[in-house]
């Protein structure tokens, strides 16, 4: 490591700066791997007050590589809440009207239970002796820190991506307790494109000699390479060849010939590089594994003896579904499958295809059509809700 560099985000993973909730031996996570998991923590952030009747509270699911600081800075990089052009006062997720919560998934790297998390019973972190985690599993603690609030139904369930995936269990899990969900440029369950895209980045990290089994902390080691290699190839899947071109092109890298070497000619190759090394300093390596391996195992169809449907059969919660045009990690076939399954289950849904050639991060990024479908889609439930807005 870097000389006289602070590792922020190890501290983070452990102690984090903002609120954690502690769940004891008497109050134990069950698991799909067939473990009960105890104790555990969940590091969140709320925005916003949740009013006399607990009515109006909205969980924001983040994505992979997201954390629970949806709409303040990210105490490892100072950076703004990844989603705080959309969350916040008087924004389309206004935190002037509605209590917003979001939580560090289970598995995490910024403070909930994970892999760089000291597991109680050894005093040294986890490491891969977490047992896996999924997608159900992340829903089932969120819905532990929901109960905590004593909160029996939320207004709102809002992700994207991998996020996504914990609207629709939540949707499918806990349907008496989500009025409205809005699942963002996600699927029903990964393809085997995804996983094999996953499966490289995992190789890639594994395959870093200060992996060391996955025990690099106690090693005093980061499998930074490995890490920054499976960044850069799931980066490339989050964008499009339109937007690649339109932003990068062929155009050379500081210089006005090739070198007929190996260094980075393109800045498309500096754009990735810097993709990488920045990923480093704020993700864990083990925590890319296991949240990959959550993503890979999601199947709600799988889970209903192979019919979508019955995962919503009888629900009365509202959906609205988005999709991109231009995202070929989730593609609007994918979207069109969940919401066809929805209305086979008597589900009252919409649905809108955003036309963008921004690819699979267009969830993240300033899209108007987007914005204007979710804040349409929250002031039409707000009122069937008896919220006013």
């Amino acid at each position: 490591m870097r000389e006289g560099w602070v590792d922020k985000a190890a501290l983070e993973a452990d102690k984090p700066s903002g609120p954690v909730l502690h769940f004891g031996k008497d109050n134990p996570l069950h698991m799909e791997a067939g473990v009960a998991l105890a104790p555990f923590q969940l590091a969140y952030q709320t925005y916003g007050a949740l009013n006399a009747d607990k009515s109006n509270a909205i969980l924001i699911c983040h994505a992979l590589t997201g954390d629970q600081h949806v709409a303040s800075p990210n105490p490892v990089t100072g950076k703004p809440g990844w989603w705080a052009n959309l969350v916040g006062p008087a924004k389309i997720i206004d935190t002037d009207r509605f209590f917003v919560i979001c939580s560090n998934v289970l598995g995490g790297c910024l403070g909930s239970t994970g892999p760089a998390t000291l597991n109680p019973a050894t005093g040294a972190p986890y490491a891969l002796e977490l047992p896996v985690i999924t997608i159900r599993d992340m829903v089932r603690a969120q819905a532990m820190l929901v109960d905590h609030f004593g909160i029996d139904q939320l207004f709102a369930v809002v992700g994207g991506s991998m996020g996504g995936m914990q609207v629709l269990e939540w949707a499918s899990s806990y349907p008496e307790r989500v009025f409205a969900a809005l699942p963002i440029a996600t699927g029903a369950r990964h393809s085997s494109q995804n996983i094999a895209f996953h499966e490289v980045g995992r190789q890639a990290v594994m395959a870093d000699p200060n992996w060391h089994g996955g025990r690099y902390l106690a090693a005093g080691t980061r499998p930074q390479k490995g890490l920054a290699v499976a960044r850069m190839a799931a980066h490339i899947t989050y964008l499009s060849e339109p937007a690649l071109h339109r932003k990068f092109g062929r155009t050379l890298q500081d210089r006005e010939a090739l070198t007929f070497g190996f260094d980075a000619d393109f800045q498309i190759e500096s754009y990735l590089r810097h993709q990488g090394l920045t990923f480093v300093d704020r993700f864990d390596a083990n925590s890319y594994l296991y949240m990959t391996r959550a993503m890979d195992y999601f199947d709600l169809a799988a889970d209903h003896g192979g019919r979508l449907s019955e995962a919503f059969k009888g629900t009365r919660t509202r959906f609205c579904f988005v999709s991109f045009t231009s995202d070929w990690l989730f593609p609007t076939s994918e979207s069109r499958e969940v919401v066809h399954a929805l209305n086979a289950s008597g589900a009252s849904v919409s649905f809108v295809e955003i036309e963008t050639d921004r690819g699979h991060d267009a969830f993240l990024l300033d899209e108007p059509e987007m914005f204007g479908a979710v804040d349409g889609f929250l002031r039409s439930a707000a009122r069937a809700r008896g919220l006013a807005r």
